[in-house]
């Protein structure tokens, strides 16, 4: 059986949105059409990734402004998620897209930005049998992992963090 399928990364070891992006590499090499959002990330970074997604000509949104535990203005912060879902829901419902991952988006449902139900239920009715779509993030409410194909948690072992080795671009961004 051939269907799109919605694929969760969660957990809180380091890998979640790196798979996620293997995955958009190696659809982009099927000839997918292909859309990334970033539901966290701030828009004016120029991450590893982001800079890779333009030269392969990969559709790449960033809607968030930054690391939420350091929002200086969780107002606003909370309108870019809902925001990032508005484009979300717009992407989806197109049928112009074969991948679409919406990277970090489990913390708007973690963080009832978003209700999960809502969303999960829009998912159903809305998404294309044919779509695959890959939802990143910690902490994946349950309701979401129910109702995906494929979940896999990524679990901490060992991080250089822990050796106080700092995040390294290339590797972390």
């Amino acid at each position: 059986m051939k269907k799109g399928l919605l694929i969760v990364n969660t957990g809180d070891g380091k890998g979640k949105s790196t798979a996620a992006f293997g995955m958009v590499f190696r659809a982009w090499g099927r000839n997918f059409r292909i859309c990334v959002i970033q539901f966290i990330k701030a828009e004016t970074g120029q991450w590893g990734e982001i800079k890779a997604a333009k030269k392969l000509g990969i559709e790449w949104h960033t809607t968030g402004d930054g690391f939420t535990w350091t929002s200086k203005n969780m107002d606003e912060t909370i309108a870019r998620a809902k925001h990032g879902w508005e484009l979300a829901k717009e992407k989806i419902a197109s049928n112009q897209y074969d991948l679409i991952v919406l990277d970090e988006f489990t913390y708007t449902m973690v963080y009832n930005w978003l209700d999960t139900d809502d969303v999960l239920e829009w998912i159903r009715l809305n998404r294309p049998s044919d779509l695959h779509l890959v939802i990143t993030g910690r902490s994946a409410p349950e309701a979401l992992i129910q109702a995906a194909d494929l979940v896999t948690e990524m679990t901490p072992i060992k991080h250089p963090y822990e050796q106080g080795i700092v995040a390294q671009a290339g590797v972390e961004f």
